[in-house]
């Protein structure tokens, strides 16, 4: 056998011993993944949060599934107060052709979010559903059009990731909850306001090929006035009406990893 012949008999047994993949043995995937959104994102309720004025929580559903894949890379822009321009104007920074997963939550507080709670616990039945009203308008007639510009803006920056668009969860149970609670009526409206925002948010994320995750079945049970809530009343003013840390460990990453691994 001549040389010539050895060389190439050698280089194509390399080749085959290289692409052979020994059972049992996991091959780790690359996992690039940036959490972006706004405070459902952050960790807001969950604490303690970093020095940022974003409260950043390490007990987010983000943080929390970064660690438990191990993930090559982590990037956590996601900033409470977020709305849908802030995530175009500066959020997406953080994504590159190498970004191989993004998730997201958007779009509560272009609707309103805090105003809406603000009128519902503390004015009338008549502010509450006024404020309501408002923001069902705003979620059905402009928020897909905010929606799908920052899908867009996402896929542009990471054209090579997944993008995984997480809904928001129903706030209450509306059974009994005590003399100063929110009335049953007025849980029940807002409730029904999540659940077109969320109707809204679903839509526009298969539009734009992403994968919803509902949040609503994971958190079921568990809104304000439930037995064991997972979700803040208006005893922390910065957290109310935002997941605790069980919420987002039990609610957000059960959801996320339900529907990503």
């Amino acid at each position: 056998m001549s040389r010539r012949v050895r060389t190439a008999l050698a280089a194509l047994l390399a080749a085959v011993l290289g692409a052979v993949v020994v059972p049992g043995v996991a091959q780790a995937a690359t996992v690039n993944y940036v959490a972006l959104g706004d405070s459902y994102s952050s960790g807001v309720g969950a604490g303690p949060y970093d020095l940022s004025t974003c409260l950043r929580s390490q007990k987010s559903y983000a943080p929390l599934w970064a660690a438990a894949h191990s993930v090559t890379s982590f990037r956590f822009p996601a900033c409470g107060g977020a709305v849908t321009a802030d995530v175009i104007g500066g959020q997406v920074g953080a994504l590159s052709t190498a970004t191989t997963l993004v998730t997201i939550t958007i779009g509560g507080n272009d609707a309103g979010f805090a105003d809406v709670m603000t009128s519902c616990r503390f004015g009338s039945t008549t502010d509450c559903e006024n404020a309501v009203g408002g923001a069902k308008a705003f979620a059905t007639n402009v928020l897909p059009g905010r929606l799908d510009a920052t899908y867009a803006a996402i896929r542009d920056r990471a054209p090579n990731a997944r993008l995984v668009v997480l809904g928001y969860p129903r706030l209450f149970e509306t059974g009994w909850c005590g003399l100063l609670a929110m009335s049953s009526y007025k849980r029940t409206i807002l409730n029904q306001a999540a659940d077109v925002l969320d109707g809204v948010i679903a839509a526009r994320a298969g539009a734009a090929g992403a994968t919803y995750v509902d949040a609503r079945p994971f958190f079921a049970g568990h809104g304000v006035c439930a037995a064991d809530p997972w979700i803040h009343d208006v005893s922390g003013l910065v957290e109310a009406y935002h997941p605790d840390a069980d919420g987002y460990r039990y609610g957000y990453l059960a959801a996320l990893t339900s529907a990503i691994g």
